[in-house]
């Protein structure tokens, strides 16, 4: 046992050394108890947790709301939003920022599923809002939605981009104040036959052989998705790009 001498200066009385505090290492007579090892390693562990939880990513597809437009071409985006919710087993029911809304988990990572009900040219009224009070990061906000110049049932997953004249994305974008570097999935739902008007064409349903190709689509995209959280962007990608279509990248 090691044993500690006070030194005092010559002048002190030994009648006062009765009046000397003792300390001792294993008692802190200090009217501040310091934290001992185990609590002091609790805050370092609850700071810790803190800093590094991880941000969720968002998920949004892009449709129209109602009955009415149930099943078309132009609702293909809440439709694999359907598809991951059941995947992986989220339910999308609660109503919030303006959006058929659901959290839950894709591995152990945090996601976040909506499906706008502003109707498709405001669906950046809801992105926006979601994104700003998660505070998520761009490069983890996917925008899945439909793409016309794309042939019939295709994805394509791409790390950017413009709207490509879509209504949908160019609210998204202009309520992200410009920003277009975010990841989008397009599902290609092919040009109108003939004459038809795009319009009239987008708000089309599918015929029972397109609904069956269509189903394997939203198979592939939320096993993409999967990919695309859990491991990264380019390996995702290569599960649903062709070299045939890289002219689109920067459409």
């Amino acid at each position: 046992m090691q044993v500690h001498t006070l030194r005092l200066p010559w002048s002190t009385p030994t009648s006062m050394l009765r009046f000397i505090p003792r300390f001792s290492p294993t008692h802190n007579n200090s009217p501040f108890p310091l934290p001992s090892s185990s609590s002091s390693s609790k805050i370092v562990m609850t700071a810790s947790t803190e800093t590094s939880k991880p941000k969720p990513w968002l998920l949004v597809g892009l449709g129209n709301p109602g009955s009415v437009y149930r099943g078309t071409r132009h609702n293909v985006g809440f439709e694999m939003v359907d598809a991951i919710a059941e995947a992986e087993g989220i339910s999308v029911n609660s109503v919030r920022f303006k959006a058929l809304f659901g959290k839950g988990r894709i591995g152990d990572v945090p996601i976040i599923l909506a499906k706008p009900q502003t109707f498709m040219n405001a669906s950046g009224e809801s992105v926006g809002s979601i994104v700003s009070y998660y505070d998520i990061p761009l490069n983890q906000v996917l925008l899945i939605f439909d793409d016309l110049d794309l042939p019939f049932a295709k994805l394509r997953l791409l790390p950017k981009g413009g709207h490509g004249g879509h209504n949908g994305m160019r609210s998204v974008i202009n309520h992200l104040k410009g920003a277009r570097d975010f990841p989008r999935l397009r599902i290609g739902i092919g040009r109108p036959p003939g004459k038809m008007d795009s319009a009239n064409y987008v708000m089309r349903p599918f015929n029972k052989k397109e609904r069956e190709e269509l189903d394997l689509t939203f198979q592939e995209g939320a096993e993409a998705v999967r990919v695309l959280v859990l491991e990264d962007f380019n390996k995702s990608a290569t599960l649903v790009n062709s070299a045939k279509s890289s002219k689109l990248l920067n459409r």
